[in-house]
Parts: structure tokens; sequence; C-alpha cells
């Protein structure tokens, strides 16, 4: 078979299950067990057992003895910190995270963009006593955050398909209403989201562009809504596209004058 340099295009159907458990996994907000994760990904449930205890062997997921449940394990971390130990973006980005916080007494984030969602790569925590929460993996949902809507604008993705998840009152549900979100944010160059994921959080972000024009990452800031009102997060506008734009530079890209 000629070698072409490119992934080959049959997958191996055994992997792609396990993939699909993992991802089970990293949706739940706590522990599942075996038919639970049977019920979400759509796997028999003997297959499912077979597949944790492989998973389970190489380190990827965690028994639960007290449980008999199941949870990722510390092997997803060391994997991940080799990727992310690769990325110069970061080392790029944060100086600018620091300077954002330092500008809007918020936290900033800086997330990658990835097949469904966005997923952060690095924060710098607010200063203030009520902080909102980020954390490394997590991931941030197209039609729900800022930082997922500018995946969804620049960054060649289709809509998420199906049925799209209500997380609060204020969530984009409708596929016309999403659509013109995204062709807002496309024409703004930023993003906003108001409540939208979280009740109480308010997030603006940004595009981060490489030497070919390609969306590489995205920049956020973040806060409560009791202190990230829409007065703030308009003055943490400017800041936010001049630190998004400085990081796009130093990654080789050029705007087009």
């Amino acid at each position: 078979m000629p070698r072409t340099g490119q992934p080959a295009h049959r997958h191996v159907a055994a992997v792609t299950r396990a993939l699909a458990v993992l991802d089970a996994l990293a949706d739940g907000e706590q522990e599942l067990g075996t038919n639970e994760v049977a019920r979400r990904t759509g796997i028999n449930a003997s297959t499912v057992s077979r597949l944790l205890a492989t998973l389970a062997a190489a380190g990827l997921v965690e028994h639960v003895a007290g449980t008999g449940q199941y949870r990722l394990g510390l092997r997803l971390v060391q994997l991940g910190n080799a990727v992310l130990e690769r990325l110069d973006l970061r080392t790029i980005a944060r100086p600018h995270l620091r300077a954002l916080v330092a500008i809007t007494d918020e936290t900033a984030t800086l997330s990658a963009p990835g097949e469904r969602n966005a997923i952060t790569i690095d924060f710098v925590q607010s200063p203030s006593s009520v902080q909102s929460v980020a954390q490394l993996g997590r991931p941030s949902v197209g039609h729900a955050t800022a930082t997922g809507k500018v995946m969804l604008a620049f960054g060649d993705r289709e809509l998420p398909p199906g049925k799209l998840e209500a997380f609060t009152a204020r969530t984009i549900i409708g596929r016309a209403a999403l659509t013109a979100e995204v062709d807002r944010v496309r024409a703004a160059g930023w993003a906003r989201s108001v409540g939208e994921r979280e009740e109480d959080l308010n997030a603006v972000a940004a595009p981060i562009w490489d030497s070919h024009e390609t969306l590489v990452a995205i920049v956020g800031v973040q806060g409560p809504s009791t202190r990230f009102t829409a007065k703030t997060m308009r003055a943490a506008v400017e800041p936010l596209r001049e630190r998004a734009s400085a990081i796009s530079s130093a990654l080789g890209w050029q705007p087009v004058t």
C-alpha cells in the first residue's frame, strides 16, 4: 500500500467505541456506571463493560471501588499535558491574559477550537473575592458560550446537529436565532454570552489567528453577572480585541489593510 502521509480513511470500530465511552465520562457531571455509559453511547452493556476494563487497565479511566462506577483517569491528564507542553501559544498568550485581568479585574481564558466544542487550555484567575471558575479542559459549548460562538463564526464549523440544549432560559436553542447570532459575531469580530451557559456568568471572546489566517485559539474574559454587567462587558471588548490581535501578530498573522 503506498504511503500518502495522510491518515487512513477507515477507522477501527473498537477504538471508535472506546472514544465514545471516554466522551460519555467527560460529559458526565459525576461518576457513571456501566449501564448509564451504555445508555449514553448506544453501545450494549457487555461491550461497554469490556471497554471500561480495557481503558481502566491503561489508566485512561478509573474504577471507583466504593460505588462500582467509573470516572476519567489520571493518564488522560498526562497525555493532555504532553499536548499542552508543545503549544507555544500558551507561552505567547499568558502575558496578555494577565494584562486582561489587570484591566478588567475578571478572569481571562485561552481556548483551543475542537471538533465540537472549544476547550480551555489556559487561564488567569480574577483577583476578586467573587470569581467565575475556569477549568483546564472544560468545553465551551458552541451555542451557549462566547468562546463557542467565536469557534462557530470563524472556525469553519457547522452548527451543532440535532436539538440544542437549553442550559438556562437565555440559551439560544432556535437554529435560525443561532445562525443570526453567529452572523452577528462574524460581522462584529467578537462574541458575548449573557447568562446562556450559567445564569450568573457573562463573557466576551475574540478570535486568535495564525499566519495562515486560521483560527487557532480564542481569548475570553468572563465574570459573575452581578459585576460583569452590560457596561463592563462593553468596556472589556476593546482591550480584549487588542490583546487577541497582539497574540495573533506574535503567531505571524498580519491584518488586512
